[in-house]
């Protein structure tokens, strides 16, 4: 029994170092090679920096909206609600982000709304919505904004991110840089 027990420290021992040492350095140092040094993708507009990969709050008829979050975007507080699908909490909370999507987008109907524009993510920091989430909300920016429908189908083009390979992961849009391009866009209504 002694025996196994020098032996459960040692291994122990190795484990630790390992997994909080080396394994550590091995990962920091795979980190150095990814953009922006593993610290995350940022953009700065207007004298602002913002993370691409932490979502933000667009709630402005002129900007596409981004998901909801639980956690009101906050990155040192992530996570979801925990209630599950039949909640009444929960979903009270989704009929009222869904009356207030219908107000803000009269032409859109109920059956339209893509879930992820009124459901919030695990995280509560999802940064991309899908294109039919951009795309639904066009015709509520290119009136606020005097854009032709057209010009905003093709910035949401422009920024829809597809899968790795075409095969790993879903077609997405980045919320963040598509509003960054919007306002950056010369047009009368900005």
């Amino acid at each position: 029994m002694k025996s196994n027990l020098l032996k459960s420290i040692r291994l122990t021992l190795v484990l630790i170092l390992f997994f909080s040492g080396f394994y550590t350095l091995i990962i920091l140092g795979i980190a150095q090679l990814a953009p922006n040094r593993g610290q995350g993708e940022t953009v700065t507009f207007r004298n602002k920096t913002y993370y691409t990969n932490i979502g933000q709050s667009f709630t402005e008829d002129r900007y596409f909206w981004s998901r909801p979050s639980e956690t009101d975007y906050n990155a040192a507080n992530s996570g979801a609600s925990n209630k599950g699908p039949s909640n009444p909490q929960y979903l009270k909370l989704v009929q009222a982000r869904i009356d207030t999507f219908m107000v803000h987008n009269p032409v859109i109907s109920r059956n339209e709304i893509p879930a992820l524009l009124v459901t919030a993510s695990g995280s509560g920091l999802d940064p991309d919505i899908s294109p039919q989430a951009a795309l639904i909300q066009v015709k509520r920016i290119a009136k606020i904004r005097n854009i032709s429908e057209g010009a905003l189908r093709k910035l949401v083009e422009k920024y829809t991110n597809r899968p790795l390979l075409g095969l790993f992961g879903p077609t997405t849009v980045n919320v963040l840089k598509l509003n960054i391009a919007l306002d950056s866009l010369k047009t009368p209504g900005n």
